[in-house]
């Protein structure tokens, strides 16, 4: 018997591929694009589809599929996928959450602790010298017992407030509904959020719904003192509108690990000495990247048996 052919959309590690190519005639592509270059009867042979990866993938991809029934998404994020267009060809899409939670928001915690503390230009000063010229490093900020706001209360959100409440914090948070939690604060909006607490964690979803939801506004009410924490997307956040803030002192600052060009950022971050940059990298350890191709290649695998697929989006 023949076996299923599955397309692998991006750049993934061996120890994806290798069991994938153990189960399936395997037709990887480096990029969305590439999608387009592959022979006709591998397009009409794939009913699966592995997705890893940022850029957009639409109806006019899919189309390029005509038997396709599954879209397996690589991350807890699957914003880059058209899930309307996805529905209305019958294709059911899944994705990987819950087992990058931990280290998402562990990596949303040590990056609010360096942006206070300055953890990368201290170790930036005693490897310079610095320090052994007889230089003591300035002081910083303290980063217990400030308020903290969780703009999104989800999975990720809920991690990082249960982190920050052992740090003496006080927690509030907005979400689309109320939930239940251990005496946090709740506010309906985002703005009444901002202007409550110090410093602004968000850990809300991507897509058209929340782009742009941190508004100038929003960071305007976060005030001088305050510091932005971005774990979630870097189009929730009007980029231009955090640019101006950091550069004009509107906020003490930013720690960000997502944006929105990545990983061609705009280079005014780069001259900024009040930022705080990652790679994206909230779940980039090992131990994470390959429990999500686990659950990747579980989904694939129940739809392929005709079994109940394990975390379904539509």
């Amino acid at each position: 018997m023949a076996r299923p052919t599955l397309i692998a959309i991006g750049n993934y590690n061996d120890w994806d591929v290798e069991p994938m190519q153990a189960e399936y005639t395997l037709h990887p592509v480096a990029s969305v694009e590439a999608l387009a270059h592959l022979p006709e009867d591998v397009c009409a042979d794939a009913r699966a589809l592995a997705f890893k990866g940022h850029a957009p993938f639409g109806g006019k991809q899919m189309d390029l599929l005509p038997n396709l029934g599954l879209i397996a998404n690589y991350g807890v994020g699957f914003d880059a996928i058209d899930v309307a267009a996805a529905d209305a060809r019958g294709i059911k899409v899944t994705n990987t959450p819950d087992v990058l939670n931990d280290d998402v928001a562990d990596l949303a915690v040590a990056m609010w602790i360096a942006q206070a503390r300055r953890i990368p230009e201290a170790s930036d000063w005693v490897r310079s010298g610095t320090w052994s010229e007889g230089r003591d490093f300035p002081l910083n900020r303290k980063a217990s017992g400030r308020r903290v706001g969780i703009l999104g209360l989800g999975r990720i959100g809920r991690e990082i407030a249960d982190r920050l409440a052992a740090f003496k914090t006080e927690v509030h948070y907005a979400s689309r509904s109320e939930k239940d939690t251990p005496g946090w604060t709740y506010h309906p909006d985002y703005v009444s959020l901002a202007r409550a607490v110090d410093d602004l964690f968000i850990a809300v979803v991507g897509g058209p719904d929340t782009a742009g939801c941190v508004t100038a506004e929003v960071l305007d009410a976060l005030g001088p003192d305050g510091v932005l924490v971005n774990i979630s997307r870097g189009s929730v956040v009007d980029e231009g509108a955090l640019l101006d803030a950091l550069e004009r002192g509107r906020i003490r600052g930013a720690a960000l690990d997502v944006f929105q060009d990545e990983p061609k950022i705009d280079p005014r971050f780069l001259r900024l000495d009040n930022a705080l940059l990652q790679p994206h990298q909230g779940s980039g350890t090992g131990e994470t990247r390959r429990a999500m191709g686990q659950l990747q290649r579980d989904n694939v695998a129940a739809f392929f048996a005709d079994r109940p697929l394990l975390t379904p989006v539509n």
